[in-house]
């Protein structure tokens, strides 16, 4: 899969990198996921993201992959869950920046984000510092948030990131009218997270997941399901974010590898015609009434 310039950061990722938060799941086996995360890498994916929150992704990566580092660019999120450590402080930052570098057993990390960091704190700026006196110790390569809203408004405004992870999906693009152009415009990397919208199209009723049931209200204020009924829309969501400009990269997590090789197939397939591109987009508009990013 070719790669594209993760902004000005020097990395270069796929179109489509894997989201490991189904590796925390028990019910997948230590073969299994050593076969995943192995397999990924032979398809050409070289962007492997994961977080704190994500219990035991972080290890297997560590334990499947530190053979294999050279190979492809680590991103994980931080900002929690250091034992002994009040969440979301100094400490905690670069504690748990060296925690997961001795999971992962590797000597540096290529994007650490700040994980859906609250707007006070990081304006206080302890955190941002913390995470940026790790890049200058050499323990990561670009420092980076994650999240929506406000806090991406001053992730974007404050300069002191290289890199963005953000939700962008057929019914989430609150973030291409400004955001996006302007992240770009400042040659930040950017990573789009839930491109798939949950796939919510499949459900008959409004799930009760909080992600889902925003974006199943979304969907449904859109009005276009009868004008796409003959569309594939998993392939149809996947194509229109993969390729906007200025996503250098989107994840999708999965369990299952055949489900993977069918979304990177897909991603391959190019951007969407022009005129499901302005479907898209046009019904998304017309239908807005305030939304926001999620969370």
């Amino acid at each position: 899969m070719n790669l594209q310039d993760f902004g000005r950061t020097g990395l270069r990722v796929s179109r489509l990198g894997f989201g490991a938060m189904h590796l925390n799941d028990e019910r997948t086996s230590e073969e299994d996921a050593e076969r995943l995360l192995n397999q990924v890498l032979d398809l050409g994916v070289n962007l492997i993201d994961t977080a704190r929150s994500y219990g035991l992704s972080e290890e297997r990566i560590g334990r499947y992959l530190s053979r294999r580092r050279h190979e492809f660019v680590l991103s994980t999120k931080v900002g929690y869950g250091v034992e002994g450590v009040p969440d979301w402080t100094y400490g905690c930052i670069v504690q748990g920046i060296e925690r997961a570098l001795r999971v992962m057993r590797t000597d540096v990390i290529d994007v650490v984000h700040l994980h859906s960091c609250p707007l006070a704190t990081l304006e206080q700026g302890e955190v941002v510092r913390a995470l940026q006196d790790c890049q200058a110790a050499g323990k990561i390569r670009v420092a980076a948030y994650s999240g929506d809203n406000a806090e991406l408004d001053f992730a974007i405004a404050s300069g002191a990131f290289g890199s963005l992870q953000t939700s962008i999906s057929v019914c989430d693009q609150v973030n291409l009218t400004v955001r996006l152009p302007e992240a770009q415009r400042q040659g930040l990397g950017l990573i789009a997270k839930r491109p798939l919208a949950g796939a919510i199209w499949r459900f008959a009723e409004r799930p009760s997941d909080y992600a889902e049931g925003q974006y199943w209200d979304r969907w449904q204020a859109m009005g276009i399901a009868t004008q796409l009924a003959d569309a594939d829309l998993g392939e149809l969501a996947l194509r229109f974010v993969a390729h906007l400009p200025g996503v250098a990269s989107s994840i999708v997590g999965t369990s299952k590898l055949e489900n993977f090789k069918r979304n990177l197939a897909i991603v391959d397939k190019g951007p969407l015609p022009d005129e499901q591109q302005r479907l898209l987009r046009e019904a998304f508009l017309h239908h807005e009434r305030g939304w926001k990013g999620l969370i």
